[in-house]
């Protein structure tokens, strides 16, 4: 059934700019703006990712909850494609494994089911992706630390700097966002970026070679 407004509705622009939500968009909106300088970050990351995975590296990926599903579409990402077709690479969300989580945080303690699995599956020269919007999460700090201690890269996505994982990590991409909504929404941004920035390296290496 058709909806009409009633007398006193907003309606149009009115409607719009006083709709839930919206002052989530104005935030999100200048948070992208401030953003957008992170592109070198990305772009190099990108690039080193490339080196690293089309040499037989791998990359892990982890963060709880929301971040979670952040570091899972990074790793889909590179197993799977981003835009282009190209060969699968190596990319491993931790946490997506519930057996050797749920063992782990039973065994050892929650603090440990990143870390753990880190001292399995990583190797020197691996990047290891941790991403959290607080950068305090006790399993992701001992994570750095395991990552650190077993030679790999570690690369932290933060929300608002200084946190304990940003000084933890060896390069950390911080995101300046009042919400964590917000800082998790750039997130993704950034993962997008460094997708795109990970498949031009491999063209330009591929037109090098070629």
């Amino acid at each position: 059934m058709k909806r009409t407004a009633r007398m006193g509705e907003p309606r149009g622009r009115e409607m719009t700019a006083t709709a839930p939500g919206t002052g989530h968009c104005d935030q999100l909106g200048t948070a992208l703006r401030e953003f957008r300088a992170s592109a070198a970050v990305t772009a190099r990351w990108g690039a080193r990712l490339a080196q690293i995975l089309s040499g037989g590296g791998r990359l892990l990926a982890a963060g709880n909850g929301g971040s979670a599903a952040q570091a899972q579409h990074l790793t889909a990402e590179l197993v799977g494609r981003y835009r282009t077709d190209r060969p699968p690479f190596s990319a491993i969300a931790l946490h997506a494994d519930t057996s050797s989580t749920t063992a782990i945080a039973n065994d050892y303690g929650v603090h440990e089911v990143f870390a753990r699995q880190v001292r399995a599956h990583g190797r020197t020269g691996d990047v290891l992706v941790l991403l959290s919007t607080s950068g305090a999460s006790a399993n992701l700090l001992n994570a750095a630390d395991a990552g650190r201690a077993a030679g790999l890269r570690v690369w932290a996505l933060t929300g608002p700097a200084p946190n304990p994982l940003a000084a933890g990590s060896d390069e950390t991409l911080s995101v300046e966002a009042p919400s964590t909504a917000t800082v998790q929404e750039l997130h993704l941004v950034a993962v997008h970026m460094l997708c795109a920035a990970f498949d031009a390296a491999l063209d330009e290496g591929g037109r090098a070679h070629g």
